[in-house]
């Protein structure tokens, strides 16, 4: 049986902790013995974890005392070294940022992936230097494989560091198709959305970090507010929070769009949602491998996406991809409320995971 070790920050709500702890409950089932080294043991997917993986807390000290903290942190290593380096077959650092987690990585196994879930030239507005630097500082180059979620973020990182070119390798996000089929049937006990469905009009839903920078909702607002002018009936619904929420909030009562935007905050359980919405929209400008494509196939139900990262997988009939911009994704909305979509390509998720386990094995 093969020791696996995936070292990150926590285990609290977010698309890297969601696909970590996806991973780790699959790994567990094909038999791997598993470990999650965290820097705090906290979040709330601590509880999803599998009883049989394994919980390491590394605490890193952030006394303002640079002596005190350079003396903990180093008390701290020494301690991580003596009792886990090379004691497992495989080790990553799946929280990319995380200069702690590269250390636990790297100390743990002689076999270390660097685990990459954006596009990060993207992510720093297209600068070269300072993804370089990103990336250095982690250590990057002293990884055995450096691990993509999508094929733009690893060749966006091949172009700056093609000398580490043979380290690189593609796999998308292991998806849990059964939990999430049996998470949304769990029933939605809100008035507001019992009022929706007797409503009977197309439900759209956005589920997402609100960061404008990446997740553009505003293009969604600008599409509604058209739509609500040409008098089309329809609801968007927002699940998550984050930063720009208060600016999407003044924005739709600006619009007067009060009663057809509707924000539900950050849920634990999305899946409910879902199954109750008929479509549903990603407006970002970049991602990294979009779990929301993975989560709408699962469910059955067409989405309307920008073209970010793997869009390819959504054209095989499964819904519309448009480009970046609010005109397009209010062309996109029209077309759904007049029509609907009728999803062509059904998808395997036992096929598609066994796919990615080649891939994992190989690395293993």
């Amino acid at each position: 049986m093969k020791k696996l070790l995936f070292a990150a920050h926590n285990l609290d709500l977010g698309g890297i902790e969601t696909a970590l702890v996806t991973l780790a409950n699959y790994l567990s089932e094909k038999g791997y013995d598993v470990t999650i080294a965290l820097e705090k043991k906290e979040g709330v997917f601590l509880e999803r974890l599998y009883k049989e993986i394994k919980i390491i807390e590394y605490n890193t000290n952030n006394n303002k005392n640079t002596v005190v903290r350079k003396l903990c942190n180093l008390v701290n290593r020494l301690k991580f070294i003596t009792k886990y380096k090379n004691q497992f077959d495989f080790s990553a650092s799946f929280a990319t940022y995380s200069l702690a987690s590269s250390f636990m990585a790297r100390t743990a196994s002689k076999n270390s992936a660097l685990w990459c879930h954006a596009n990060y030239l993207t992510l720093y507005h297209e600068n070269q230097e300072e993804t370089k630097q990103f990336f250095q500082n982690v250590d990057c180059e002293k990884f055995r494989h450096i691990v993509f979620v999508s094929k733009e973020g690893a060749n966006s990182f091949i172009k700056l560091f093609p000398d580490l070119k043979d380290k690189v390798i593609t796999c998308n996000n292991i998806i849990d198709g059964k939990g999430i089929i049996e998470k949304s049937k769990e029933p939605i006990t809100e008035k507001l959305i019992e009022d929706i469905k007797k409503e009977d009009i197309p439900i759209f839903l956005n589920v997402g970090r609100h960061d404008e920078r990446q997740k553009k909702l505003t293009r969604i607002i600008e599409a509604s507010k058209k739509l609500k002018e040409e008098n089309y009936s329809f609801k968007v619904i927002f699940i998550g929070d984050g930063q720009d929420t208060d600016l999407y909030k003044q924005k739709v009562k600006e619009y007067n769009l009060e009663e057809t935007i509707l924000f539900l905050g950050r849920r634990e359980n999305p899946y409910p949602y879902f199954k109750l919405s008929d479509c549903i929209i990603l407006s970002s400008e970049y991602e990294g491998y979009p779990v929301v494509y993975l989560e709408s196939f699962v469910l059955n139900k067409p989405i309307i996406t920008t073209k970010v990262s793997d869009y390819e997988q959504v054209e095989k009939g499964r819904g519309i991809v448009v480009e970046k911009n609010s005109e397009a994704i209010y062309t996109a909305m029209k077309e759904f409320i007049q029509n609907g979509y009728e999803i062509k390509e059904p998808f395997d998720d036992e096929t598609y995971n066994q796919e990615i386990l080649k891939i994992l094995e190989t690395i293993f």
